[in-house]
């Protein structure tokens, strides 16, 4: 079972490359995995039930012990993503379809490697962990909430709909994972020890899916995707550690708080757009998941060296 374990760890700490090759394979053989994206809503719920194994309720409980960094972090996440989204997609002048894609992205909760980069950047993972698990279980509520402000000119968005589709495919998940693990507790390690290859391979099986829909669209307009969706988290990286730097905070939380607010669960904003809009409308989250975990583990590689000097 360590076998498994370290297994597991490696491929956790390597899912940029696997994103990249699903990403790769979706463009070389559309017709396979396009046949795949029905799996797109159950796959996240899978990986929602996953996370919610590896919380404790005393995660939840650092907003009480350290309000501060939590809720400038969350504030930050909800705040200044969809802010940048918006404005690139102005910027830009992006198709209205793409363009709901990215607002999406920057709409939705922090993503769940986000804790696995801060771990590797030496930053403050239990804060990290706090901010990740409630910014989601927010997310019903806000995401259709600020894709409605930032994006409901250009596209007709259901809000009930959204929110409870939120709630089905992420809260009910990830309190079911908690509940497992509250009462089987250590009865479980061992399978949470291999989820890290569960979710590799099923946000892997996402990308490779949206790629193949979206070759059309990747073709007529990828590059100019791809720089979008870089600069916003690049940017998101940026302001959320300057936001922190502002407020004081330790070298620790810094990184913490600037991971949180550049990686986004880009795996929720392709199902989300799947589901209400059009597969071409979640390339921004499958493109957003393949680079955040490129550019997470080049900053988790700076901040490590720091120390190390």
């Amino acid at each position: 079972m360590n076998k498994i374990a370290a297994l597991s760890s490696w491929i956790g700490k390597t899912f940029a490359i696997w994103a990249l090759l699903s990403a790769v394979l979706g463009f070389i053989f559309p017709e396979l995995f396009a046949s795949l994206a029905f799996l797109i809503v159950p796959i996240l719920g899978i990986i929602m039930f996953g996370m919610g194994m590896t919380l404790k309720t005393t995660d939840f409980l650092e907003i009480i012990k350290r309000p501060k960094p939590v809720l400038i972090g969350l504030l930050a996440q909800f705040t200044l993503m969809p802010l940048i989204a918006y404005l690139l997609t102005v910027v830009f002048q992006l198709d209205p379809l793409i363009a709901v894609g990215v607002i999406l992205v920057g709409c939705c909760p922090g993503g769940t490697s986000s804790n696995v980069i801060t771990f590797l950047a030496k930053g403050d993972v239990a804060l990290s962990v706090a901010i990740t698990s409630i910014s989601t279980l927010l997310a019903p509520f806000l995401t259709p909430i600020l894709l409605e402000i930032f994006a409901g000119q250009l596209i007709d968005i259901d809000l009930a709909s959204m929110m409870i589709t939120i709630i089905k495919i992420v809260i009910l998940p990830i309190l079911l994972g908690i509940v497992v693990h509250k009462f089987l507790g250590n009865k479980i390690e061992s399978a949470i020890s291999v989820l890290p290859i569960i979710s590799v391979l099923g946000i892997s099986i996402i990308i490779a899916a949206v790629v193949a829909v979206s070759k059309a669209t990747i073709l007529d307009s990828g590059a100019l995707v791809f720089v979008v969706v870089a600069l916003h988290n690049l940017i998101g990286y940026s302001l959320g550690y300057l936001l922190a730097l502002f407020f004081g905070f330790t070298a620790m939380q810094r990184r913490a708080i600037m991971i949180e607010v550049g990686m986004q669960n880009s795996g929720l904003g392709a199902a989300l757009a799947a589901t209400y809009f059009n597969p071409v409308a979640a390339l921004p989250s499958a493109i957003f998941s393949v680079w955040h975990n490129f550019s997470g583990a080049l900053v988790a590689n700076i901040c490590a060296k720091k120390d190390a000097k």
